[in-house]
């Protein structure tokens, strides 16, 4: 996160959105601060988030998309962490800081664990009640239409780190930033767009943004990155998160494992939820491409270089070489 937003993310700011949803500063525990920074919290015996959200990042209208969303999907029975309202009766609030301004949201903590790795790359009935959900949520998409045109979410093509990728990336890597523009024009000029295959998508479920409680239920949190897309690239997300573990010298054959493995249950639980087209298979290899550009920029505006494991150096290494040759993570069809 860039420098001046963290610094005018101050007490002041902190205490004025906490005070929009009835608590004080000192309820607040700071858990995260990837591209918005996310306080747990409790209330009445009930765990919430609350969500500072930069408006250099997203526009006040884009939250509130992304609220009239969650309600839409909770309304129609998905398992989700749901937006409260502020004491103001708004699910949205807007604290101002000189030229940035917070948009602040809360939500009920979603109930469960984290299913992290190793563990999660075993776990079959998790991969079939991710398709379920998925599946659920892509189906009631077709049916979603915000009532309020001014709050719609973007496409794709505005990903954060889509838009900024000359802005993150070095400038000495100037075929990882041709690639990821071509790449982006193939997919944007030969894939067809219907109401059973494009629509609007959670775009960001890995291993960190859903838990599963005891009786085996996901509830997914973060829809942060929520854009109109492709079904096929909500689909490849995952499959990315669950294969880009494996690297070195054995990795190929331990991607293309795990791509089966994960792919047969988790399609066997999203056709039970939504229509799905065995065409879309062929676009997977390339929203996998998409999705290692996004994780590659992210990383670069994140990370602390100066401090990187081994594992991270090999993995940069590796995704460099296999986005400047257009190579998938994994491809088996």
């Amino acid at each position: 996160m860039e420098q001046e937003i963290i610094e005018q993310f101050n007490v002041e700011v902190k205490s004025i959105g906490a005070n929009r949803f009835g608590i004080s500063i000192n309820d607040l525990l700071h858990i995260g601060n990837w591209q918005n920074f996310i306080f747990e919290y409790q209330k009445e015996n009930q765990c919430y988030i609350l969500r500072f959200t930069p408006s250099s990042h997203r526009s006040v209208n884009l939250v509130k998309g992304e609220m009239d969303w969650l309600l839409y999907l909770a309304g129609n029975g998905v398992s989700v962490s749901c937006p409260i309202k502020s004491l103001r009766g708004n699910y949205v609030e807007v604290v101002n800081s000189n030229n940035i301004d917070f948009i602040v949201t809360s939500f009920v903590k979603a109930e469960g664990k984290k299913i992290g790795y190793p563990d999660c790359l075993h776990d079959t009935n998790l991969y079939y009640r991710l398709g379920k959900i998925m599946g659920k949520i892509h189906s009631l998409s077709k049916g979603y239409d915000p009532d309020d045109q001014s709050i719609r979410r973007h496409d794709w093509r505005q990903n954060y780190y889509l838009q900024h990728i000359e802005k993150y990336v070095p400038a000495d890597q100037p075929l990882v930033i041709e690639s990821s523009t071509n790449l982006m024009s193939r997919i944007h000029e030969n894939i067809t767009k219907d109401k059973n295959s494009y629509g609007l998508i959670h775009g960001d479920i890995g291993v960190g943004n859903f838990l599963v409680n005891g009786e085996g239920t996901i509830t997914l949190f973060d829809f942060d990155e929520a854009q109109y897309s492709w079904f096929a690239e909500d689909i490849a997300i995952p499959l990315y998160y669950f294969v880009y573990v494996f690297g070195g010298e054995d990795g190929r054959s331990n991607r293309e494992f795990q791509a089966r493995l994960f792919m047969d249950h988790f399609l066997k639980g999203y056709k039970e939820e939504n229509y799905f087209d065995i065409e879309w298979l062929k676009h997977i290899p390339l929203f996998l491409q998409l999705r290692e550009i996004i994780v590659y920029v992210g990383c670069y505006r994140s990370w602390d270089f100066s401090n990187l494991d081994q594992w991270s150096i090999d993995w940069l290494r590796e995704s460099r070489l296999r986005i400047e040759n257009n190579e998938s993570v994994v491809n088996i069809w």
